[in-house]
């Protein structure tokens, strides 16, 4: 209880100078907070990513809209070739997992390499901690709290990467059990790291395994904003099967821009055991809101969410049909992802060297082989395009320098070029156009199959093997293959059959130890054969007796 002052005029007196002081310490403070919210968005502004108006700036101070892709690195830290794959694939950001204890910790060197292996593919990294997944509801999540505890145990990593990095404080970090726990244990972690000088741009996930369904995030949103001094944290939901409507997703997302609050769709899917995500409309509102989206995940999931897979066993040559879809799509990684401004993507204008040696090595009744000899370029070579016709057909990393297509039509004419891509976003000039006929349907006549690949090449020749099959159901009693080359090939040497060659035209004939071949059995031959200009594949014939 107050005490209370009974005379008039004493009391006067008092009101008058209270307000006096009152109006004067309200001016004072509203300076000073002026001057350390400036200085804070300052010091944000030359240290790396900050949040202007709820857009999400870079250090540079440009519009950054991530466009990104999930890595498990936390269970697949060998995988350290995805980073350049998923940079090849038209990601600008990759969101990476990792433990603090849950599962293997990744320490601060490991850290410090994943940021590495980010800025090398010129990749924005939002590092989160996976370790609170479901906290409350799921056994063994760990606490927001102890989340920063990890946190700052890697600090040494991550102060003065504040330009390339972002921090995801918690993945999903309460379950559906109490979820407006999550208010006071978020605020509580976002000051603990602003204490310890941590003035990275925060994501703060949402509760509810991250799909805040009882908006508890949405509705708390101001006041977890206004928590951080900094002013620099950026709200992340997770669409799954709670946002099957367009409705869902375009009311969700607006509820955040209409206040000038950040905001961006940390986690999607096409398909959930939870519902059907409408990943459409996430994809199209996000793009027209201009906020980010980040897909789940490269590859390695399991436990039933095999489906969430974009390539299959870490193979950027195997896309699933989600990984395609993201990938692809009109409001996809390669039509709507642009490369943050920090990379200096204008810097860089010397195109890769056009790939070299492209040759067809392999043909079925379904598909061509192709291989090449790599690019160079005076930063480094990023990955490769593979175009049938006019037709883009694969978009692959560095390190391949081979591909198949298939699902082609049988006994049909294709020709193919390949591009060289660097980080910067240069293509090179084509390489060589080469051209290659898929097999006859079944495989020849007779019950006979042949095909043929390369097994090496050189400058002024090359060698091969052919392979014959019998598709028949009794068994031969002799074979002979026939081809015509579509150069000057001249065959130097052969083993395993004989040979007679009249210009371009080559028959090759099994011998006395090789012609009986039972169904579904086969044989093959080799040969070294002399040529210059081009080296195409031919189109066989087989014959069986």
């Amino acid at each position: 209880m107050s005490r209370q002052i009974h005379h008039a005029d004493t009391r006067s007196a008092w009101f008058w100078w209270r307000r006096l002081l009152t109006t004067a310490t309200t001016a004072v403070l509203t300076a000073v907070l002026s001057v350390l919210a400036s200085t804070s968005a300052a010091h944000a502004a030359d240290s790396g990513f900050h949040i202007v108006n709820g857009r999400l700036l870079d250090a540079n101070g440009n519009d950054f809209i991530i466009r990104g892709i999930s890595h498990p690195h936390a269970w697949y830290s060998q995988r350290t070739s995805s980073f350049a794959d998923i940079k090849v694939v038209g990601a600008n950001s990759v969101r990476v997992v990792l433990s603090g204890g849950r599962w293997p910790v990744n320490t601060a060197s490991d850290v410090a390499n994943v940021i590495s292996l980010c800025k090398q593919n010129r990749l924005i990294c939002m590092l989160e901690n996976h370790d609170t997944t479901g906290y409350g509801e799921a056994s063994g999540a760990y606490s927001l709290s102890q989340a920063v505890d990890y946190w700052l145990s890697i600090r040494s990593a991550l102060v003065g990467q504040e330009a390339y990095i972002l921090i995801n404080i918690g993945n999903e970090p309460y379950g559906n059990t109490n979820p407006t726990g999550w208010i006071a244990a978020t605020i509580d972690a976002i000051q603990r790291l602003r204490s310890a000088g941590l003035t990275h741009t925060l994501v703060i996930d949402a509760p509810n395994w991250g799909q805040d369904w009882s908006n508890t995030m949405r509705d708390n949103a101001q006041t977890i904003w206004e928590a951080d001094p900094l002013r620099n944290s950026i709200f992340s939901v997770h669409m799954y099967g709670v946002y099957n409507t367009p409705e869902k997703v375009k009311a969700y997302l607006d509820s955040f821009t209409s206040r000038g609050l950040p905001i961006l769709v940390g986690e999607f899917g096409w398909y959930h055991s939870d519902g059907d995500p409408d990943e459409v409309t996430i994809t199209e509102h996000t793009t027209s809101l201009g906020l980010g989206y980040i897909g789940w995940s490269w590859s390695g999931n399991g436990g039933g969410v095999e489906y969430l897979d974009m390539v299959s066993n870490f193979n950027p040559a195997s896309r699933t049909d989600w990984g395609n879809w993201l990938i692809t799509s009109a409001n996809g990684l390669e039509a709507t992802s642009v490369e943050a401004s920090v990379f200096g993507g204008g810097g860089d204008t010397q195109r890769p060297t056009a790939p070299g040696n492209l040759a067809a090595t392999g043909t079925t009744s379904s598909s061509v082989s192709l291989a090449w000899s790599g690019s160079t370029d005076n930063v480094a070579v990023t990955g490769y395009d593979v175009y049938r016709g006019s037709s883009r057909v694969a978009t692959l990393p560095s390190s391949m320098l081979s591909y198949t297509d298939t699902g082609l039509s049988a006994n049909t004419a294709y020709s193919y070029k390949v591009y060289a891509r660097d980080a910067a976003g240069n293509v090179s000039e084509a390489s060589n156009t080469v051209s290659a006929t898929t097999q006859p349907s079944g495989g020849g006549t007779d019950g006979c199959k042949a095909t043929y690949q390369f097994d090496s090449q050189w400058g002024t020749g090359f060698g091969a093997t052919v392979t014959v099959t019998n598709t028949g159901t009794t068994a031969t009693k002799g074979w002979t293959v026939s081809w015509t080359f579509g150069g000057n090939q001249q065959i130097t040497n052969m083993w395993n059959a004989t040979q007679t060659q009249s210009g371009a035209s080559v028959t090759a004939r099994n011998m006395n130890y090789n012609g009986v071949i039972q169904p579904g059995g086969s044989t093959s031959f080799g040969f070294q054969a002399a040529y210059s200009g081009s080296n195409t594949l031919p189109t066989l014939t087989c014959t069986a007796n």
